[in-house]
């Protein structure tokens, strides 16, 4: 695909969109290519994702403010349709999607990255909704996902000031997980892609859907999504090995042994 690239390791799919020449900034062809890099994966076959841009200044710089600066009132809620439903998919990917940050996160950058289920970054990344100073509104979800994450008070004050800040500051609000240097991001990323993925993937897609679909219920309605995720891992291969094994280190730790997790 043009302008994203896809590369797989063994059980981990490294997403790379590939426009550095315009700090990585979507336009319409970047959003349809991303959405077939994510159509294209095997989830049978991939059990993590990392999402990251290609360079060293730039994860994704925004949205592209030259194909929007003509958009018409309905061309432009097109967009935002567009996008939204691209990174609604990535929040919704059956497999968790980590966003490795390098540089630059303002406006599509940031929604982006709130729409994969972990963010870590480099000690060189920038995050901001600038949009109130291009005289509109954010437009992939960041006045919904950033109060979610950071809280409503915190949200507002970035969205309105449109303030940039740095990555010390998105680390102590919350908005990432993890601060790493540039030449250890990626590195960083892969390793915890590898340690989902060595995980049980049945009981790993069950755990995003909880999450996910619970944050959007009170909280009796999402303990019985819970259950009902919980009920379903019993009776799978990665149910009955996982805890065959427990019980075997138990017994004699000689006896232990690595659990090849099978998604049955």
């Amino acid at each position: 695909m043009g302008f994203v690239n896809c590369e797989l390791k063994d059980k981990i799919a490294v997403i790379t969109i590939n426009r550095p020449e315009a700090l990585n900034a979507l336009n319409s062809q970047v959003l349809d290519d991303l959405e077939a890099a994510f159509d294209g994966l095997d989830t049978d076959v991939v059990r993590a994702v990392v999402l990251t841009g290609a360079g060293e200044k730039s994860f994704v710089a925004g949205a592209d403010i030259g194909e929007m600066s003509t958009l018409t009132k309905a061309e432009g809620e097109a967009f935002g349709k567009k996008g939204n439903d691209i990174f609604r998919k990535i929040e919704q990917f059956p497999v968790p999607v980590i966003a490795a940050i390098n540089g630059f996160a303002l406006g599509g950058g940031c929604e982006i990255s709130m729409s994969c289920d972990i963010r870590i970054c480099s000690e060189n990344a920038m995050f901001g909704q600038p949009e109130v100073g291009l005289g509109i509104t954010p437009g992939f979800g960041g006045t919904q996902r950033l109060a979610r994450l950071i809280g409503a008070g915190m949200a507002k004050q970035l969205i309105y000031t449109a303030r940039n800040i740095k990555a010390d500051e998105a680390l102590r609000i919350g908005l990432v997980n993890a601060v790493y240097p540039q030449e250890e991001l990626l590195a960083a990323a892969e390793k915890m892609a590898g340690q989902i993925a060595a995980n049980a993937p049945i009981a790993v897609r069950a755990c995003k859907k909880a999450i996910n679909d619970g944050l959007q219920a009170n909280i009796d309605d999402a303990l019985v999504i819970e259950e009902k995720l919980f009920g379903s891992c019993f009776e799978s291969y990665d149910q009955r090995e996982g805890m065959a094994n427990f019980l075997r280190k138990k017994d004699d730790p000689a006896k232990v042994k690595v659990v090849d997790f099978q998604n049955k």
